[in-house]
């Protein structure tokens, strides 16, 4: 696996999980807060599953799952002991509906979701994440 990229994908995932973090201290009745909240859950979650992505085919060589979408991604993470449970499908419905909602409806029910549920879940990827990437760095310097 080209070095670089993975760890270029890594690194923004750690970013952007780090700014969606301090959603955390933030007003949530705010619409600009939740507006900026919600973005910062999709780009998090977007980067989240291209890490896994990364993860199956550097270090598991895991390479015959389907088109690497969204939802064969999280299936063969689950498979493969990645993440556990199914909040991963929640946060891709989620996901996928709030990228269409357009007057902020979906964003307000959401918002609260994304920092009760999703913000542990994806410091407990970064946490699995961290120690995957690790290892792959040290098989690409044997």
């Amino acid at each position: 696996m080209e070095q670089k990229k993975y760890l270029n994908r890594y690194t923004s995932f750690l970013n952007s999980l780090s700014s969606l973090e301090k959603a955390r201290n933030r007003d949530l009745s705010d619409d600009f807060v939740v507006s900026g909240t919600v973005q910062k859950y999709c780009l998090t979650f977007d980067i989240s599953w291209k890490v896994m992505k990364d993860i199956l085919t550097g270090y598991h060589k895991i390479t015959d799952f389907a088109s690497g979408s969204p939802r064969e991604t999280l299936r063969t993470a689950f498979q493969a002991g990645l993440i556990t449970g199914d909040v991963w499908m929640r946060m891709l419905l989620d996901r996928n509906n709030l990228t269409h909602d357009y007057d902020g409806t979906l964003a307000n029910e959401a918002v609260h979701r994304i920092i009760e549920i999703y913000l542990p879940v994806f410091e407990e990827f970064r946490d699995t994440a961290t120690s995957y990437i690790k290892k792959i760095g040290q098989d690409d310097a044997l």
